[in-house]
């Protein structure tokens, strides 16, 4: 189960990756035509240069911007990942632990899962709205619906996930979630250990590693 779960863990990576490299390509892209722009002796030599094939790049980057929001929740954040206010869950028994993670990946997952129904529903409107710009870069048969359909993968993959988190929560506790604290703890150690005892210079550390 873990070989596969890894594998399905960098492929999700590798997508994400390169949904970021492609926002990246075109917003140089956008920066390039808008320079280029203001010598209409460059547009006139290069007509692919010509501001007016560029329209689409900002709605472009707006829906891979969708796409990496929810890939990357779906796909690639850890749970550990996320910001917690952990106190009271670190803090109480191993038992009451394991009823806490049970509680809350469950609601998690029936939370999203009710909400699929409602949201397909509006998804089904969106296929008739075509996008602004789009058509011109991927065709006139883009919807609005085809640009927002890795909402409805994330209301599917992450209720899995959770779902997954507490069944291993009903049959092994929860211990596995403190683990990361103890990692932080050591790497801290080290550091106060590589710094000569003084937590104060750990900044002043860095910075001087950052500089070299």
């Amino acid at each position: 189960m873990k070989p596969l779960v890894r594998r399905v863990s960098r492929i999700g990576e590798f997508v994400a990756a390169m949904l970021m490299a492609a926002m990246f390509a075109t917003f140089i892209l956008q920066i390039l035509v808008r320079y280029t722009a203001r010598l209409e002796w460059l547009a006139e030599a290069v007509p692919l240069l010509e501001p007016g094939l560029y329209g689409w790049t900002l709605e472009f980057c707006t829906a891979l911007w969708v796409w990496i929001v929810f890939w990357g929740n779906a796909f690639v954040v850890r749970e550990r990942d996320h910001v917690t206010f952990d106190i009271l869950y670190t803090h109480v028994r191993p038992g009451v632990r394991k009823w806490f993670a049970i509680i809350a990946g469950l609601a998690i997952a029936v939370g999203l899962l009710a909400s699929l129904a409602p949201t397909w529903d509006k998804f089904y409107i969106l296929r008739l709205k075509k996008t602004a710009s789009l058509n011109h870069l991927l065709g006139d048969w883009v919807r609005m619906r085809d640009i927002y359909l890795v909402y409805i993968l994330f209301l599917v993959v992450v209720p899995l996930r959770y779902g997954w988190r507490a069944w291993r929560a009903w049959r092994h506790g929860a211990e596995g979630d403190l683990h990361h604290y103890e990692d932080i703890a050591e790497d801290f150690a080290d550091e106060i250990h590589r710094t000569g005892g003084h937590p104060e210079n750990i900044v002043a550390g860095a910075g001087g590693a950052d500089k070299t």
